[in-house]
């Protein structure tokens, strides 16, 4: 593999700008790694052809100056469209759409300079966290290839961790940027929600728990693509200005992280997890920073139910047609069928009492950020499973009664739209990838990416650890 691949996008950058490097050269390796590593992994789907490919880096070669992102090559998640790419969302009703424009923030890359190479791989409409669909099949994570990579951005998460990007796109309702990052030993941030605006189609006030954010191999690669992604949407009500994203040093002592472990014992967590997420904390404490235990700052039942409902309820707005179209019901796969229909069948006021839940938790997390900089969960309540399963049935002896229940962790970031970034905690006895979030209080992006600057140096485990994977 070429050395320049090991590289994060920083660097790339900083390389290219003084002529060091050239976007053809880069392309050239890219393409490589992805045509030694993609028919095992399946992580890059829908690629462009290269001879396009090639030109278009030469192009970005000859162009003087250039973008924050000029000549990268990125892959954007396949529920967002990149024009003149298919948009098939991993669902056979969408298998042949092509995309003839860009959504919001691919447009911001592209005018970046990044050179959209493929799409990368999803479950079917992003629901799940196990990567397979029955579009383009399933992605395998590069650490076992016997096992789930995570998701929804499982693709984006496998790409980076094999080298054939520097950073990606990803998208997260439900811990689709952090579960799959914790598993292939990578950083994944659900910002602020409305930093990243989605696509100004449909509602545009309503919805408020889904978001897009980047990908990278460490914090300074998250903060690089964000400060692209993000910006206000004048045709958007809810779209938050940028912030400073420039990274500097931080002094640990003035860091106060709250460890919230397994929520007082109701997330159910497989053996070992605990243990090497306070491993991680600890290394925050050897720091310098003051780590303690929070106990439970909520309900757990009512952060779920409100969760729930909340979700039904934005899938339902977005996919009925297609369950209410004889031509595609029959497409779409059984759990998105159960969040149709349960959303249907709400009442207005059983949103509305789902979201008072969520102001009153919003409120309750508000307080506890007067006293900590970042609260710390693990990113997932599970190693990763056999790609044979759909989802875990049963965590740590708890039988799970829907297929999202093992990925319960996730809910408080992203039921109250705080942010949350997902770092490397290191590997269990197993082999397996691992990763812990920190959470932080809305509009804290900054705060929380210098944190994990700061932990990246002292641990840099996506540079120490790469994936070995036989025959590449």
């Amino acid at each position: 593999m070429s050395d320049i691949l090991e590289l994060g996008a920083v660097e790339l950058r900083a390389r290219l700008a003084a002529g060091q490097l050239s976007a053809e050269a880069l392309m050239h390796a890219t393409l490589e790694r992805v045509e030694q590593a993609n028919g095992v992994l399946n992580a890059v789907v829908s690629m462009k052809d290269s001879d396009t490919l090639m030109d278009e880096a030469r192009a970005a070669d000859a162009a003087p100056g250039g973008g924050a992102l000029a000549g990268l090559p990125i892959c954007v998640k396949d529920m967002a469209n990149a024009k003149g790419f298919p948009t098939s969302m991993g669902s056979p009703a969408f298998a042949d759409k092509i995309a003839d424009k860009d959504d919001l923030f691919v447009s911001r890359m592209r005018k970046a300079g990044a050179i959209v190479i493929g799409k990368s791989n999803t479950p079917e409409f992003a629901l799940g966290s196990h990567t397979f669909n029955t579009v383009h099949g399933a992605t395998c994570n590069p650490y076992d290839v016997g096992v789930s990579c995570g998701g929804s951005s499982g693709g984006a998460a496998v790409a980076l961790a094999a080298r054939m990007v520097s950073i990606a796109d990803g998208s997260d309702m439900m811990g689709s940027l952090r579960n799959p990052a914790g598993w292939n030993n990578v950083y994944g941030m659900r910002p602020s929600w409305g930093l990243v605006p989605a696509e100004p189609a449909a509602d545009t006030f309503l919805h408020q728990i889904s978001t897009d954010g980047p990908m990278a191999r460490s914090p300074q690669d998250l903060a690089l693509l964000l400060k692209v992604m993000a910006g206000p949407d004048t045709r958007q009500p809810h779209s938050m200005p940028v912030p400073d994203l420039d990274l500097a040093g931080i002094d640990p002592a003035e860091v106060k992280i709250g460890w919230l472990g397994d929520w007082d014992g109701a997330y159910a967590m497989d053996a070992g997890i605990l243990e090497l997420c306070q491993t991680a904390c600890q290394t925050l404490a050897d720091l310098g920073c003051r780590v303690e235990p929070v106990p439970a700052p909520y309900s757990r039942e009512a952060l779920w139910d409100s969760w729930t409902t909340l979700r039904s309820w934005t899938m339902a707005s977005k996919l009925s047609a297609l369950l209410e179209n004889p031509k595609t019901r029959d497409q779409i796969k059984a759990d998105a069928v159960w969040e149709i229909e349960r959303g249907l069948a709400m009442k207005a006021v059983d949103v509305h009492k789902a979201s008072v839940v969520r102001s009153g938790w919003f409120q309750a997390a508000a307080k506890l950020f007067d006293s900590y900089d970042a609260l710390v969960l693990p990113t997932a309540q599970v190693w990763p499973f056999p790609m044979d399963w759909s989802w875990p049935t049963e965590v740590a002896g708890v039988k799970m009664d829907t297929y999202h229940r093992w990925m319960e962790a996730m809910v408080p970031a992203s039921l109250a739209g705080l942010p949350a970034l997902a770092m490397p905690a290191g590997f269990g006895s197993n082999g397996l990838p691992m990763g812990i979030q920190l959470i932080g209080r809305k509009g804290s992006d900054r705060r929380l990416l210098n944190i994990a600057a700061l932990y990246h140096e002292a641990t840099l485990w996506p540079q120490k650890t790469p994936p070995k994977l036989a025959g590449v």
